[in-house]
């Protein structure tokens, strides 16, 4: 089933502690006369410091397939409700995954990427088979590099106090991510930054790193028994060029976890949904419709 190209609405979803968590949607089943209701539901969690353009295209290619696809706002990213308290742990962030599905209301598949598939895993083992159907982890496994992800917060906090120009993020991220094409303009930052007091600003609540909380990252013990106990298909996707999940931790993961498939895409690193989008949707979009 194929439905024709259409730009997705943003809708608002209630979380835990009464937050607001909004998401873009495409094809609700209420109000799509197309819908194949036989398939399930998509939801997807992007990592942390992201929000949700970061899957770029994936939710538009999956819509056009004739699927329900959400796409959210994690607390305190993007759109979405900022915690008063600054409570950003794991635990936290599955309680809004459980409320979300709730709301959904059909079927889902879960797409996690890193602090998102940590989430996912959390979710999925607690919602149970008949509500999280198929669950995609998007570089990340419980057993992580610290390396990679001490790179990742030295990165968002060498800049939680903004920049003075939309050039100078750019010029910010392509130092991260030097694998990655920078593009010609950075006017498509303005989808991740905000503009304050003449600088910008990423968007997402700096308290997500800087007040001292659990780590969303810590529980390694729970997630990982939690992902050995879950029963649905799996997918593991790896950037090849990731300083986040290597090699043996995939090993280890797909070893303890003997269900899960594995995909690696060569072109790109921990941010893989962004570092080669054609090739992650081709992945994702064959294992969703199977």
């Amino acid at each position: 089933m194929s439905i024709e190209h259409r730009e997705p609405k943003t809708v608002t979803f209630r979380g835990a502690d009464g937050l607001a968590l909004v998401a873009d949607e495409w094809n609700n089943p209420a109000q799509t006369e197309a819908f194949d209701r036989s398939r399930p539901s998509v939801l997807m969690m992007h990592g942390g410091g992201q929000n949700r353009f970061s899957w770029k295209k994936t939710g538009q290619i999956l819509g056009e397939r004739g699927l329900h696809v959400v796409a959210l706002d994690s607390r305190g990213h993007g759109d979405s409700d900022r915690s008063p308290d600054a409570r950003y742990t794991v635990e936290a962030l599955c309680e809004d995954t459980l409320e979300v599905l709730e709301q959904i209301g059909r079927p889902t598949v879960l797409i996690g990427a890193s602090m998102g598939g940590l989430t996912g895993i959390l979710a999925a083992r607690r919602a149970g088979p008949e509500v999280v159907t198929r669950l995609v982890l998007v570089d990340v496994v419980p057993r992580y590099e610290k390396g990679g992800s001490a790179r990742i917060r030295d990165f968002m906090f060498s800049h939680v106090h903004g920049f003075d120009s939309l050039e100078q993020a750019a010029d910010a991220v392509a130092e991260y991510l030097p694998h990655r094409a920078k593009p010609r303009s950075p006017e498509g930052l303005k989808k991740n930054l905000r503009r304050r007091n003449g600088r910008w600003y990423w968007h997402w609540d700096p308290a997500f790193l800087t007040k001292p909380s659990e780590d969303p990252f810590a529980r390694v013990e729970q997630l990982e028994q939690a992902a050995t106990e879950l029963t649905v298909p799996i997918l593991l996707i790896r950037g090849k060029l990731s300083d986040v999940v290597s090699e043996e931790a995939v090993q280890d993961f797909l070893a303890k976890v003997p269900g899960a498939e594995f995909a690696e895409l060569s072109g790109a690193g921990h941010t893989a949904a962004g570092d080669d989008n054609d090739a992650f949707s081709e992945v994702v979009t064959r294992f969703v419709l199977r």
